[in-house]
């Protein structure tokens, strides 16, 4: 019991040195906090950026048209856009109960209502909806109640590239719609692209570079000769090449088509991190009394190898992050990335090209939101490095 209670101090202790050593570095604070505020904005854009009301009351009774786009999005984009709106319902949820409930019935009640909460994500189905609920709220005499941004990522309600001004903060773009509610929509897809290229690239870069380091011989050899024959390509320009054979196929979740791109090409240094960090590790003691106790290979890599290796995977990882993000944003610039109508910071970059000047607005607020983004998240992963560097533990 006493064990027990010891490792579970040392985990905390552990843990809560990690965090003091962290919180001590301001520019990794900063970047903490711009990762969860662009958090925030991506998974609230509904809320804040939405042309259908919550709530419209009239003679015929209560409607919440909201929801349904909500459950079903008008968007080609209907996988990322269902993910974003799920966790937006889900966290709510999950931040009420742990007030409510004791740890083991918490998870429970958890499990539950996630699996529930996918039903009707499931069972909606999208219906195009070009209501102008506006001019239906006047004709009918309604009450509704509506977002603080009244327009939609596709609503085209202004005049082509129109400057700042109070009708629309951030001005419109080529075709008339608002750039605040793109923006924030815009969120959506550096995130993902982000997070789950990032995380494919972990994944695979992860389970070659455990099996590389740990197993050695010919095994590691032919690997390394692989990874060294993929890095002589340039990797930019292979991006290009299979976005623009992919996007001939007509696939029109283009999101999911750049995640997969960038995640399978995105594994190459990870994979010689951890390969390098696994052959450190297989070299001490306790690998080989492990070994020698008889553990099957899996409870090495997973329980003893894996976590003492996580340290850079994490960084890296956040690091990624950044990565993938600038180069969805600069294939959408290129034209080969995310698809139109679908908001995207690096597309909205392009619609300024013709003439940055007059166009400023449309130059000036996307670019500024990546390069925001990307110093969040290498603040945050150089703040990380210093947190498991040994050199600067103290």
């Amino acid at each position: 019991m006493s064990d027990i209670h010891n490792k579970a101090t040392d985990n905390y202790s552990f843990r809560r040195q990690a965090w003091d050593k962290f919180k001590s570095d301001l520019p990794a604070l900063i970047g903490l906090g711009g990762i969860v505020v662009i958090a925030f904005l991506a998974l609230a854009a509904p809320l804040l950026a939405n042309e259908r009301p919550f709530l419209f009351i009239d003679d015929h009774g209560v409607s919440f048209p909201f929801l349904r786009y909500i459950f079903a999005p008008d968007t080609t984009e209907t996988t990322i856009e269902k993910c974003f709106n799920y966790f937006l319902l889900l966290l709510p949820l999950a931040v009420f109960l742990r007030l409510w409930l004791k740890h083991r019935i918490y998870w429970l009640f958890l499990g539950i209502i996630a699996v529930a909460l996918l039903l009707p994500f499931w069972f909606t189905s999208p219906r195009m909806d070009r209501t102008d609920w506006r001019q239906e709220q006047i004709e009918r005499g309604a009450f509704a109640i509506y977002a603080p941004i009244k327009y939609g990522p596709y609503s085209q309600i202004g005049i082509p590239y129109e400057k700042p001004s109070l009708q629309h903060l951030l001005g419109t773009d080529e075709v008339g719609r608002d750039v605040l509610s793109r923006m924030l929509y815009g969120a959506r897809v550096s995130l993902s692209v982000g997070l789950f290229a990032t995380g494919i690239a972990l994944v695979i870069g992860t389970v070659i570079g455990l099996c590389a380091g740990y197993f050695g011989g010919w095994f590691d050899l032919v690997i390394m000769r692989i990874v060294e024959i993929i890095l002589c390509f340039p990797t930019f320009l292979l991006l290009l090449i299979l976005m623009a054979m992919l996007k001939e196929q007509k696939f029109e979740q283009s999101i999911l088509l750049v995640i997969l791109v960038l995640g399978l090409f995105g594994w190459i240094g990870l994979c010689r991190l951890v390969r390098g960090e696994t052959l450190k590790q297989r070299a001490l003691p306790y690998i080989s009394s492990c070994e020698a106790a008889g553990l099957p290979v899996w409870r090495i890599m997973l329980v003893h190898l894996l976590p003492n290796v996580s340290g850079v995977i994490l960084i890296s990882f956040t690091f990624g992050i950044a990565g993938a993000i600038i180069s969805e944003s600069s294939l959408s610039f290129l034209g080969f990335g995310v698809e139109t109508p679908t908001a995207s910071w690096g597309a909205m970059l392009r619609q300024a090209f013709s003439d940055p000047f007059a166009y400023w607005h449309l130059l000036l607020w996307p670019g500024l939101a990546l390069f925001i983004s990307v110093c969040a998240f290498n603040f945050t992963g150089e703040g990380l490095r210093r947190v498991f560097s040994p050199l600067d533990r103290n």
